[in-house]
């Protein structure tokens, strides 16, 4: 999800430290979990002080706040952005947020960084659950809108059946470290719009 923050070659606090600190948050809190990554190794990572930390963030709850809303911005997740592609038919779209992880094998799945942070907020990070819940809702719109667009019948219970496949794919390929799941995400995907596509008139 990014370069290592790590690498920046920075003098501590100065000028885009803020922006240092949600590099480093986005390195840590995706690779290592929220709950392990305190404040501490985030501003060694960012390479300012405490100080200047909580001078940009007042606390590690709005840092991980941010930290999701710029999934929604200026770091969309590379699977969702497939549905934006202007070089690819609607159907083609749908079927492209299946793609093969990009990365070395040995490369570490960590899933969606909503579902994530959900799950370790437990319940206690309302805004995160928040966030997350508007996330998600988005995604399941975009992809009813680009199921009418491929001219599906019911565009949307595809959306939503597309959904309920996509999540579930990055759910079980995190907790088994299996990229072999998006594969079989991919054909089931495909033998759902295959159906939901002869379904309509003319075709």
């Amino acid at each position: 999800m990014g370069a290592s923050p790590s690498t920046t070659e920075t003098a501590r606090g100065g000028r885009g430290a803020r922006e240092r600190i949600l590099r480093a948050a986005e390195e840590l809190f995706y690779t290592r979990g929220i709950h392990a990554t305190g404040v501490a190794a985030l501003t060694q990572a960012a390479h300012v002080s405490p100080r200047t930390f909580y001078v940009h963030f007042p606390s590690k709850n709005a840092l991980v706040e941010e930290y999701l809303r710029r999934f929604e911005s200026e770091k969309p997740i590379p699977a969702e952005a497939e549905l934006e592609r202007a070089d690819l038919s609607p159907a083609q779209r749908l079927l492209a947020i299946f793609a093969p992880l990009r990365g070395g094998s040995t490369e570490l799945i960590r899933g969606c960084p909503f579902h994530n942070a959900v799950i370790e907020g437990a319940g206690e990070l309302p805004e995160v659950a928040r966030l997350a819940q508007r996330h998600k809702q988005a995604f399941r719109d975009r992809l009813v809108a680009t199921a009418a667009e491929a001219g599906a019948t019911d565009p949307e219970t595809l959306g939503r059946q597309l959904a309920v496949i996509f999540e579930g794919a990055n759910a079980l390929a995190a907790s088994c470290n299996d990229a072999q799941v998006f594969t079989d995400a991919r054909q089931a995907a495909e033998a759902l719009l295959k159906v939901a596509l002869s379904a309509s008139p003319g075709r």
